[in-house]
């Protein structure tokens, strides 16, 4: 590998100490999501790392122990820009449940569309590297309690409706995650606003659907 040294030394001009190591840590992840996001797993070599940031080996290892902690903290950088943008879009959305179920599809949708190394790195990569696959896990089960503590709170109509309930929630949120890998692999040729069209009042009925089961329960 040839000596990188000149090169971040002229980078990092200026910097204090901790904010050259937070510049070279994200240089690293940035060469992560290129290299997971479009090539896969396999391209994820420490070498290939550190050629694409320009960086010498001794910079990889004073922010990770490994490639395993590189995806994962690369996984997790991913979700709290998706997690960032959902909640701004939910602060335009409105009152509406309905709008705001939208502004959340709209704008997941956007989200991996518009870099689609994201929904690599959120969907599918996961699934060749175990840590990756446990983080991809843990996300989604926080995902749905969030969903589910998210209904209930904005359901005027009682317990019974409030309960989107854990097996509803859960078909919803992997199946939005597998209906967006399908369309961004080209599995399911429809446009974007079709997208967000048929996703929004798929789940729209499957909330309906659950709150009426819940309702129904209870009054047994």
């Amino acid at each position: 590998m040839p000596n990188l040294d000149v090169a971040p030394r002229r980078r990092f001009t200026g910097l204090s100490a901790a904010d050259r190591q937070h510049e070279r840590r994200n240089l690293l992840m940035d060469a992560a999501l290129e290299l997971l996001g479009t090539e896969g797993w396999a391209a994820m070599t420490v070498r290939n790392v550190l050629e694409r940031a320009r960086l010498n080996p001794r910079y990889f290892y004073e922010s990770f122990g490994g490639l395993d902690e590189l995806a994962v903290a690369l996984y997790d950088r991913v979700v709290e820009e998706l997690a960032a943008a959902v909640f701004g879009a939910l602060e335009k959305a409105g009152e509406d449940p309905g709008a705001q179920l939208r502004a959340v599809v709209a704008c997941t949708v956007s989200f991996v569309d518009e870099d689609r190394r994201r929904g690599r790195v959120l969907y599918a990569e996961g699934l060749g590297n175990e840590a990756l696959n446990r983080r991809r896990i843990e996300t989604a089960s926080m995902v749905v309690s969030f969903v589910e503590e998210y209904a209930s709170e904005r359901r005027p109509d009682g317990e019974a409706s409030a309960e989107l309930g854990r097996v509803a929630t859960s078909i919803l949120v992997g199946g939005f995650n597998q209906l967006l890998v399908d369309w961004l692999d080209g599995r399911i040729r429809i446009s974007r606003s079709r997208l967000v069209d048929d996703a929004t009042a798929l789940f729209l009925a499957m909330g309906d659907g659950a709150v009426a089961e819940a309702a129904s329960r209870s009054r047994r």
